[in-house]
């Protein structure tokens, strides 16, 4: 058998591994799909009244939907960042490294199977918002689309997030550094338009990843012009996902002691 053969084996078997775990102990994946699925009913049924005069959409659920899912993508960092450090601090790694198998299958295993994870909740979000009323209006090009651009935005925030699970002391720092990330789209354009907002904050939103990200989002599936949001969300996209690859591969390979 090649290397290559023998990597991909290995990190298979993580993959494995990391899915029964989540199966066996479903509370994280639960609790990381639940928080999108509230800030959605919360934005639509309590604010919706009073933010939606302003987005320019005859529905608000229209205008926000897009944002929220985005938001899921993001909200499943946290699991991963959490799965990798408690390998990481149980000593389950070093056992790992004494074993005649792929180095790196380890962190491999753990970011398809946070892709996974997250894309499940991603359309568990974008099925209450079609039963709460969201209605895009994309083909089946632009859903493709769609799911290219979240796959690529989930796959380099796993890879962040992997690499926030290996610098954390504790399961209880890896799940709270991630959280900026979760909360961002907030900043940018996911439940108002940035022309809304103060100068200084409106200029941090249109400036921000997830502000192209947003609005290419909403443009696939609303129809809504996207500009040159789509070449900035590709661009992000990959730099994320370069930056966290090497952030973890580094990490992984320097630190030996836990």
């Amino acid at each position: 058998m090649t290397t290559l053969a023998h990597s991909v084996s290995d990190s298979a078997t993580m993959l494995r591994r990391n899915l029964r775990h989540a199966l066996r102990y479903p509370s994280m994946t639960i609790s990381v799909a639940v928080m999108p699925v509230m800030m959605l009913l919360l934005f639509n049924y309590v604010f919706g009244g009073a933010l939606g005069t302003g987005t320019g959409s005859e529905h608000y659920i229209d205008y926000i939907a897009p944002g929220i899912i985005l938001m899921s993508a993001t909200a499943g960092a946290v699991a991963t960042a959490v799965g990798v450090c408690v390998d990481m601090t149980e000593g389950i790694v070093n056992r790992f490294r004494t074993m005649p198998i792929s180095r790196a299958s380890f962190l491999t295993g753990h970011v398809v199977g946070g892709v996974i994870q997250t894309l499940i909740s991603v359309a568990l979000v974008t099925g209450i918002s079609l039963l709460m009323g969201f209605r895009p209006s994309a083909g089946a090009v632009e859903w493709l689309a769609v799911g290219g651009l979240l796959t690529g935005l989930v796959l380099a925030l796993t890879w962040l997030a992997a690499a926030m699970g290996l610098v954390a002391k504790t399961p209880e720092t890896a799940s709270n550094m991630p959280m900026p990330l979760t909360f961002l789209p907030l900043l940018g354009s996911a439940i108002v338009p940035t022309d809304s907002m103060p100068t200084g904050l409106r200029w941090f939103a249109e400036y921000q990843p997830f502000t192209p990200l947003i609005e290419t989002l909403r443009g696939l599936l609303m129809g809504t012009p996207i500009g040159h949001n789509g070449i900035l969300a590709a661009g992000w996209c990959a730099g994320l996902a370069l930056v966290g690859y090497l952030w973890a591969r580094s990490v992984f390979n320097r630190d030996t002691t836990r």
